[in-house]
């Protein structure tokens, strides 16, 4: 496990934020299709809360693309960031998200964020944010849809239906189980929106959320509790 240091350059306040989201959302890629579903390494990542101490623990977990079964597995624990605001949410969790990523012993492939990319009221949410820095390929599957508009697929899995901010498509709304919950595709980086609920589909065989986001849930969890438990 790595213990991270806020860099030295991290924004301090909610102003300098915004202007590096402002920078960076020009360099996120929407024109790569992304690689195949059910190919390569696949990578969730989550983050854990410790509110009372302000620390934050994060995860990556790199699953077979194929069989989904583990390939490696990383964490990282640091303080929190940046404060609470809405929207910019991401300068809570990067440093510690871009220390396990790197702690990894292979490459990530695609990476699969538990929250949003362009479904962000700046179009540019956690996915888009961590595609950029890394140039990875990113997509974001969230359990809610923020503040976007949808209509409830059809019932079948694999039903989807778009996920709006006014007439834009920011997103799609993806069942995954039959007659369950859906949950809320956005591109990240360097992935198209049918192809980032193509693997959103690849990675739920079972189960409502995506097994990178299960394994990843569970471990930043432990690792958290492991923090203080000595």
């Amino acid at each position: 496990m790595r213990t991270v240091r806020i860099p030295e350059d991290w924004p301090a306040t909610e102003e300098q934020a915004r202007a590096v989201q402002d920078e960076l959302r020009e360099r996120v890629i929407l024109d790569e299709p992304g690689p195949p579903p059910g190919t390569g390494h696949v990578t969730g990542v989550d983050v854990a809360y410790d509110d009372e101490r302000d620390v934050v623990a994060a995860a990556a977990v790199v699953l077979d693309g194929a069989s989904l079964d583990v390939v490696a597995e990383a964490t990282a624990v640091g303080r929190v960031s940046f404060p609470y605001v809405p929207g910019l949410l991401a300068f809570r969790e990067l440093p510690t998200v871009l220390a396990a990523l790197d702690a990894l012993p292979c490459p990530p492939g695609l990476v699969v964020c538990d929250g949003y990319g362009l479904a962000h009221p700046r179009r540019f949410g956690l996915a888009s944010h961590l595609g950029v820095l890394t140039g990875l390929p990113t997509i974001g599957v969230a359990k809610s849809p923020f503040t976007f508009a949808y209509d409830d697929p059809d019932t079948p899995r694999g039903s989807t239906s778009a996920l709006l901010a006014g007439s834009e498509e920011v997103g799609r709304a993806l069942r995954t189980r039959d007659g369950v919950k859906p949950v809320f595709v956005s591109v990240g980086h360097r992935v198209t929106l049918a192809n980032a609920c193509a693997h959103t589909l690849a990675l739920t065989p079972e189960y409502r959320l995506p097994e990178t986001t299960r394994r990843a849930d569970a471990l930043c969890r432990t690792a958290l509790r492991e923090t203080y438990s000595a």
